[in-house]
């Protein structure tokens, strides 16, 4: 897509908040009357005398804030030519012709779009929605195309003149810098998923499982005995395969023959965890069965993105559960010791403190895990070799391997070797520490069963993949003593006012997760009951007992 310069190159001074202008079609002469090029001709055409570059040379460059003329001015230019047919252009009119160039001759050239109008909206500062009408016609067939996009103008570094500021996402929202357009027989045959019980899955039923589906139907529309339709979809480019991002269907041209693949989901508990989310922008939750790693729901308030499986994020004293195992089973720890918890404690130049600052005096490490106590945690990092917790999580939990194969892409977890006051933070699950819902209800389950299991959406058998495998289990006294400690945590620490009502056999933590910029920390709580374990974050809402909290408690108070 051409290189792209750092933000802060192409961007001096800050634009200004410009007075709405009227919405503006671009239709022939009366948008067209205010764009400045014809024929391909453009700002960066060969053709420009030499004494017209000396004379630009000597021109003042331009800064400040973006006038409204120049805002609007700049994307009539860009929308007229583009609607025009003249790439090169619409092109010149961005920050960056070459991508913008490669992009726009996909437009027709691959994803055979045609006969397209544009209708600017009211700008909100430097940015202009527009909304776009077109055809999509392969061979003898053809399809309306109706989307709304946006476009932001920024000073262009060197001369500061107003242009387009190119991203991917101009020509279409749901496309990333890398990823383009094509028109053809569809990358995957559709798929049609049913739920352990055999019913179908549908985004329409289950809004969260968008991008499951769309993970289902790459990897299992065509094993899934499918053949493909003709459609305009998303093909995603490598910065968009490195973050496992599907390709993603735009509209359907002609219809394929669904593959079918059946998935553990259960349609009770997938119900259940669309309405705990729902209203809840930025909650996730993952529910799975212990004893095997079967994922029985995961649910996502925002539809856009899959947190729960794919999100990767601090998951704060979530993690000292895995920290916890390591500390006993290196004998500094132990449930009924005695374990400190001061206000404070400095380690690798960073000082480090609780919750309000509280301590606990002549505490147990029972105590401490049930008030969630971080000084009682990084108090043993002088002890601690730096690769002993990335270590314990891969070996025992099965986490930060990349090797998980769910049936639907996934992030698998991360902990990386650290030293000094990063190994420190992240014993406590923050410094380089990254977890999504679906990782920490893998660590529940583990502790619940006694050893690791894969969470699988779909099973082995249907394809014969391999599962990814902890190498150890916790030692038996080392298993009790997590047990016993999650159950305290439960029933009498942190997680007791979520958990209330949750009878059984069932243990919680609860964690928040400072993040830089952010007002509120990051919310989780991973808890098991019997043989369900589950996990979730809300973030930017606050502590994990009274965001997530109530999330994952309420799915294993109704799971039976």
């Amino acid at each position: 897509m051409g290189s792209r310069r750092a933000a802060g190159e192409r961007r001096r001074t800050k634009p200004a908040v410009v007075g709405s202008v009227a919405a503006v079609v671009v239709a022939g002469a009366g948008f067209g009357a205010y764009a400045v090029y014809g024929g391909g001709t453009g700002a960066d055409d060969p053709a420009r005398t030499t004494a017209a570059a000396a004379s630009a040379a000597e021109e003042e460059v331009k800064s400040g804030p973006l006038s409204a003329t120049e805002v609007t001015s700049t994307a009539q230019r860009f929308l007229t030519a583009w609607q025009q047919g003249d790439v090169a252009g619409a092109a010149a009119a961005t920050d960056d012709a070459g991508a913008a160039k490669a992009l726009l001759t996909g437009w027709t050239k691959d994803a055979r779009v045609k006969d397209a109008t544009f209708t600017a909206g009211t700008p909100a500062g430097e940015k202009v929605p527009f909304s776009v009408k077109a055809t999509v016609a392969h061979k003898k067939t053809a399809e309306p195309l109706a989307y709304d996009s946006a476009l932001t103008v920024v000073r262009r570094a060197g001369d500061g003149e107003p242009r387009v500021d190119w991203h991917a996402s101009v020509v279409h929202p749901e496309l990333k810098d890398g990823d383009k357009l094509v028109t053809g027989e569809a990358g995957a045959p559709p798929v049609k998923a049913l739920d352990r019980d055999g019913a179908e899955i549908t985004a329409a039923k289950y809004p969260s499982l968008g991008t499951v589906l769309d993970g289902l139907r790459e990897k299992y529309g065509k094993k899934g005995g499918g053949t493909p339709g003709v459609e305009l979809r998303v093909v995603r480019g490598k910065e968009s395969k490195a973050a496992k991002a599907s390709d993603k269907t735009l509209l359907e041209l002609s219809e394929g023959t669904p593959g079918t693949v059946r998935t553990t989901l259960d349609p009770a508990l997938q119900a259940a965890a669309e309405k705990q989310v729902a209203g809840k922008a930025r909650a996730s939750v993952a529910l799975l069965r212990a004893s095997t790693g079967e994922i029985l729901a995961v649910a996502n308030g925002g539809h856009g993105f899959n947190t729960a499986f794919q999100g990767s994020l601090a998951p704060g004293s979530t993690m000292k559960v895995v920290t916890g195992s390591m500390l006993i089973e290196k004998n500094l720890a132990s449930m009924d010791r005695k374990h400190p918890c001061p206000k404070y404690f400095d380690y690798g130049g960073w000082k480090f403190q609780n919750d309000d600052k509280f301590e606990i005096k002549d505490g147990t490490f029972r105590a401490s895990f049930a008030r969630s106590c971080n000084t009682a945690f990084i108090s043993q990092a002088p002890k601690l070799e730096n690769d002993d917790l990335t270590k314990q999580a891969k070996e025992v939990f099965g986490l930060s391997m990349n090797n998980w194969s769910v049936g639907v892409p996934t992030f698998d977890g991360s902990v990386p070797v650290q030293s000094a006051a990063p190994m420190a933070a992240s014993l406590i699950g923050q410094g380089g520490v990254r977890m999504n819902p679906l990782n920490m209800a893998s660590v529940s389950a583990t502790v619940k069963s006694g050893s690791f299991h894969q969470p699988y959406l779909v099973a082995r058998s249907v394809d014969g993949r391999e599962f990814a495998r902890a190498s150890r289990t916790m030692s038996a006294s080392t298993l009790a003593q997590m047990r016993e400690l999650m159950s305290y945590t439960a029933g009498y620490g942190t997680a007791a006012e979520a958990m209330a009502g949750v009878g059984g056999d069932a243990g919680a933590k609860t964690g928040s997760a400072e993040v830089d910029g952010q007002e509120k920390p990051n919310g989780w709580f991973t808890a098991y009951r019997g043989d369900l374990a589950a996990a979730g974050v809300v973030q930017q809402a606050g502590h994990g007992g009274d965001t997530a909290g109530p999330i994952v408690a309420a799915l294993l108070r109704n799971a039976g």
